[in-house]
């Protein structure tokens, strides 16, 4: 049986060694190396992401080859680019140009239709439809359900506690926020069971494509494969509801809002598969991402006491114009300015994602090489973000970045959300969940940490080795909210 694995295998590997091998090109291809055949530079990759070192990695090949550069990845041969010209190129590039194609695992595991595949008028249909339902003016009336989320949640996992472990706990509360908003599913039971596939699909989605037993990209196809059937139930249901109760609100919750959206000839908009794809973008994006910057946010406030005292000061101003147990609105997000810039220059040091990929259409010319036809495209935001000729002194954390008189950095140079038409159509429900948040947790909690230099991982996104464990004390128990960061 061995033999036979060693032997597929073998033969795979130099079936695509020879497909983007075989082809003669008049014009000069990138300067790099591909490497061995469908895993290339795969692990050296996936090294670099573990150890958080992904700009030592990108400089090496740029220090070598320049901004352009070639090398293989995740099965297929990849150019990797360099700048804010070609942050521009590669997202606003039409589909006729350059295909958002993902890498083999994210298309097996978050679906073939999903918003990230899409061209042209499919991808512009599925971002109106999302769009629909995370624009503004919807988000608006989850305020008040998002905090609830959150205040059952602190009252269940950090409330009488000494020790918590805070990036597991946050993930935790926005599964459960995004499972409200998105699902509809109410506290329990249903709740739960979603939970592990998603965990285990997103461990899943930048694994080397090799589906044996045992591998992590195995174990993510199987928990999509687990996870469709209890999605198409939840479809059916709620397009029941809405059959029977015709005044079922529209936004109640995304899928009721995808199944409601009809074309001119009161078609729906969207296929079944379609929203399950998307549905399972939407979750895993806003699963991880946000967690991750509330994270950052929690051991950054334990370190810097003159960010901490501030952000505490703004918080404490709207905390004392509500009364007791009173929900936060909108109007209160609006006043959290210092709040979110403080997050939005942690999205430039650390963002969540900080790998973006694409693929040709055809063969493209650019910076004077040719991209063949069928290779994949690479991007690293934080390259940019780290870019002292764009961010003055770019290692230093200084949200006074984003105040509203500093000068405007390049177009697409900060790309924590993305840019151009594929920018991320979640910013706001981000930003209101993440305000939302640090609210509660500076309100009613203060923090130390236990282990100040706990490092961190990328498995693709950032993972601290002890899920940032610190220890909490109840506000009113603290005589002076700095005491936590002494």
């Amino acid at each position: 049986m061995e033999s036979v694995v060693i032997f597929t295998l073998s033969f795979l590997f130099l079936s695509v060694f020879f497909l983007f091998r075989g082809k003669k090109y008049s014009k000069k291809i990138p300067p790099g190396s591909l490497g061995l055949p469908l895993i290339g530079q795969s692990l050296d990759l996936l090294k670099a992401l573990k150890a958080d070192k992904v700009e030592e990695w990108f400089q090496k090949g740029i220090t070598k080859h320049g901004p352009i550069w070639k090398t293989g990845l995740f099965g297929y041969p990849t150019v990797v680019l360099h700048g804010t010209a070609a942050n521009k190129f590669v997202y606003t590039s039409d589909g006729s140009v350059l295909s958002n194609t993902q890498p083999p695992s994210i298309r097996r595991i978050l679906g073939p239709k999903n918003i990230f595949e899409l061209l042209n008028n499919d991808h512009k249909r599925v971002r109106a439809a999302l769009v629909s339902f995370l624009r503004l003016e919807v988000l608006k009336q989850y305020v008040t359900k998002v905090d609830e989320e959150i205040q059952y949640h602190l009252q269940t996992y950090w409330v009488g506690k000494h020790e918590v472990q805070v990036q597991p706990l946050i993930k935790t509360l926005t599964f459960n926020v995004i499972c409200s908003l998105l699902f509809g599913i109410e506290r329990g039971p249903q709740r739960e069971k979603l939970l592990p596939f998603f965990q285990d699909m997103m461990e899943g989605v930048l694994a080397i494509p090799i589906n044996l037993p045992f591998t992590q990209f195995r174990r993510g196809i199987m928990a999509r494969n687990k996870l469709v059937p209890m999605l198409m139930d939840l479809i059916q249901e709620k397009r029941v509801a809405l059959e029977e109760q015709k005044r079922v609100d529209p936004h109640k919750d995304l899928i009721t809002s995808l199944l409601s959206i009809r074309d001119d000839d009161n078609l729906p908009m969207m296929s079944d598969e379609e929203i399950i794809d998307n549905v399972i973008v939407v979750m895993i994006a806003g699963y991880d991402t946000t967690s991750i910057l509330v994270t950052f946010l929690v051991r950054l406030l334990a370190t810097d006491e003159a960010i901490y005292s501030a952000i505490a000061r703004e918080q404490e101003e709207i905390a004392k114009n509500k009364a007791v147990g009173e929900s936060l609105t909108w109007e209160d997000l609006t006043k959290m300015k210092y709040t979110w810039r403080v997050a939005s220059e942690m999205l430039r040091i650390n963002p969540p994602v900080i790998l973006s990929f694409r693929r040709t259409v055809q063969d493209i010319e650019y910076g004077g090489y040719i991209i063949p036809k069928g290779w994949q495209v690479l991007l690293s935001s934080s390259m940019t973000h780290m870019d002292s000729s764009i961010f003055q002194n770019p290692t230093m954390f200084n949200p006074a970045r984003f105040e509203k008189n500093a000068p405007s950095p390049p177009p697409f140079s900060l790309m924590a959300f993305g840019g151009g038409p594929r920018m991320c159509p979640g910013i706001e429900l981000a930003k209101m969940e993440t305000l939302a948040m640090m609210h509660s947790l500076v309100t009613q909690f203060t923090w130390v940490l236990l282990n100040r230099d706990e490092p961190f991982k990328r498995i693709p996104m950032p993972e601290f080795d002890k899920g940032l464990s610190v220890r909490i004390m109840p506000i009113k128990a603290t005589s002076m909210p700095s005491e936590a960061t002494a």
